[in-house]
């Protein structure tokens, strides 16, 4: 279980910085729709490698309405952290990301009844303090593009992020992990590109830049990766640890967020690092 949780933290940690670059110069409701497209493919080649396929006919319709419902919990997520890597810094738009830990944590207490002790509130506490410390906005430092619509995307994404965590933990328990991610994936595909056309915004397609292609490409084959290792996690392990695991992604989101954005950390927002990296290892023990 930890094996696929750290693979899916490494995963992620790098779809949010290529997510980033490729999002620069296109709409970020097109670029929701083109990466979901490239793990519906990576996530389906995954089901018929590992045979997968043949136990598609055993999934009860119990099990296939929370994975679409965590594919919808997913698809709105995606839409709303775009928009938030579009307007705001990835150094900014990560930690609130990461804090749907937080309220997965929650969650899993009162849905699933895992367990919620003196332990995991200290964790919690350092998390959300760590997180408040790391978008709380530098004096003199002007906001993004989007002022501070950057945040209430990232708020609700992490919500949305919640919320395909356990309803994703529910689903993935009567079918296969990959035939599970593939077919939510599907869900998630669906609605990117019904947004894009009701919005007017396929157009954009024409308009995308290959550099941003090749971006967008590579986020989705990383999002494929982490999204297999996730859910293989989950069906294997408690949501209450899986989650918490995935969201260390944050430190490969920040180091590469400077090595290849070259934002950098003020002292408050590392401190505030620490304490999330802190809150989340202490989880483990």
């Amino acid at each position: 279980m930890l094996l696929f949780a750290f693979g899916s933290t490494l995963f992620a940690g790098l779809t949010a910085v290529l997510s980033k670059i490729g999002v620069r110069d296109t709409d970020s409701d097109v670029a929701t729709a083109i990466r979901t497209g490239v793990v519906l493919l990576f996530s389906w080649i995954m089901v018929f490698l590992t045979g997968s396929i043949g136990t598609i006919g055993l999934i009860s319709a119990r099990t296939c309405l929370f994975l679409m419902l965590s594919g919808l919990a997913t698809g709105a997520s995606w839409l709303l952290y775009f928009q938030a890597l579009y307007l705001g810094d990835v150094n900014k738009v990560a930690p609130i990301d990461k804090s749907s830990t937080i309220i997965t944590m929650i969650l899993a207490a009162v849905i699933l009844g895992e367990g919620l002790g003196a332990m995991k509130l200290f964790c919690m506490v350092l998390m959300g303090t760590g997180t408040m410390l790391m978008i709380r906005r530098t004096p003199g430092v002007t906001e993004g593009r989007g002022g501070k619509g950057w945040m209430a995307a990232a708020l609700m994404s992490a919500v949305f992020a919640s919320l395909t965590a356990i309803l994703g933990k529910i689903g993935i328990q009567g079918v296969e992990s990959n035939l599970g991610t593939a077919i939510r994936t599907c869900v998630v595909l669906v609605m990117a590109w019904m947004i894009v056309f009701f919005k007017g915004k396929q157009r954009e397609l024409k308009r995308i830049r290959g550099r941003s292609w090749l971006f967008l490409i590579l986020s989705g084959f990383a999002t494929g990766g982490s999204w297999l290792c996730y859910y293989r996690a989950l069906q294997l392990g408690p949501a209450s640890i899986v989650v918490p695991i995935d969201k260390l992604s944050i430190v490969v989101t920040i180091l590469f967020s400077r090595l290849f954005l070259g934002e950098k950390l003020t002292v408050k927002s590392a401190a505030g690092l620490a304490l999330m990296i802190a809150g989340t290892l202490l989880l483990l023990v």
